[in-house]
Parts: C-alpha cells; sequence; structure tokens
C-alpha cells in the first residue's frame, strides 16, 4: 500500500530499440552477428544478408561468408571430378589428385577459424580475392 503524500517508485522500463548495443537488424551485437555469419557458410551469411540492412561490418562478413562457402563448394567439386577422370586414364594420377582433397579441407578448416576469430574480435579481415568481392557489395 502506497501511504498519503508517497508517490509511486518509478518503472523500470527496457531501452528503445531491443538489446542495448545491438544492431537494428539482429538484436545482436556486431561482432557477434559477424561471427555468426560464418557457422553454417552460405546459409548463415544469407541469413544475415537479408535480416541486418546498417551494420557494414556484418554485411562484410556475411558477404564473406557467402561467398567463401561457394568458392569452397566449387573448389570440392571440380577437384573431386578432375581426380575421377584422371583415376580413369591413370589410377595414379587420380589419386595423386585425391591427396589434394583433404589438403583444400583442412586448409578450409583452418581459414573458417581465422575468419570467426577475426569477426569476433571486430576485424574486418579479408580473405584474398573473396574479401575484395565481398567489400564490393557493401561499398568499402
Amino acid at each position: 500500500m502506497i501511504a498519503a503524500g508517497q508517490s509511486t517508485p518509478p518503472q523500470s522500463q527496457p531501452p528503445q530499440g531491443g538489446m542495448q548495443g545491438g544492431t537494428p537488424g539482429t538484436g545482436l551485437t556486431p561482432n557477434i552477428a559477424a561471427l555468426l555469419c560464418y557457422i553454417c557458410g552460405p546459409i548463415t551469411g544469407v541469413i544475415f544478408l537479408l535480416i541486418e540492412k546498417e551494420n557494414k561490418d556484418v554485411k562484410f562478413h556475411a558477404w564473406q561468408s557467402v561467398a567463401f562457402g561457394v568458392a569452397y563448394i566449387v573448389l570440392l567439386i571440380a577437384l573431386e571430378i578432375v581426380a575421377a577422370i584422371l583415376g580413369m586414364i591413370a589410377s595414379v594420377l587420380g589419386i595423386m589428385v585425391g591427396f589434394l582433397v583433404p589438403i583444400l579441407m583442412l586448409a578450409a578448416f583452418i581459414l573458417w577459424i581465422v575468419c570467426m576469430v577475426k569477426a569476433y574480435q571486430g576485424e574486418r579481415w579479408r580473405i584474398p580475392l573473396i574479401g575484395d568481392f565481398a567489400a564490393k557489395r557493401v561499398g568499402l
């Protein structure tokens, strides 16, 4: 009960615009949103491209994630096709090219980890060629 002459306590209201320090499109802090762009490669990259409209860092990482994921898939398929064709010609050649597949997978995994760490740290680190493509798409 409130006695006469006492005022009611002020109501605590959440800050306007969602989470404090978040971006308008995602409601996440920019470094977390940029990190999440890389989690499932092109899929999460496209999701963040659709959600985020303002933050250029998040959009850059989303574009870079999409381009990196697509380039990785295309390279992997091309290597498999070349290994199969060379394997029909001479099995030794197919085996030699086949050894490049795990090397590509390991390199892509390391690059993926580096991209996530750099995005979390707030850096706009560019993968050669792919980063330039992403920067042009964002307008940087």
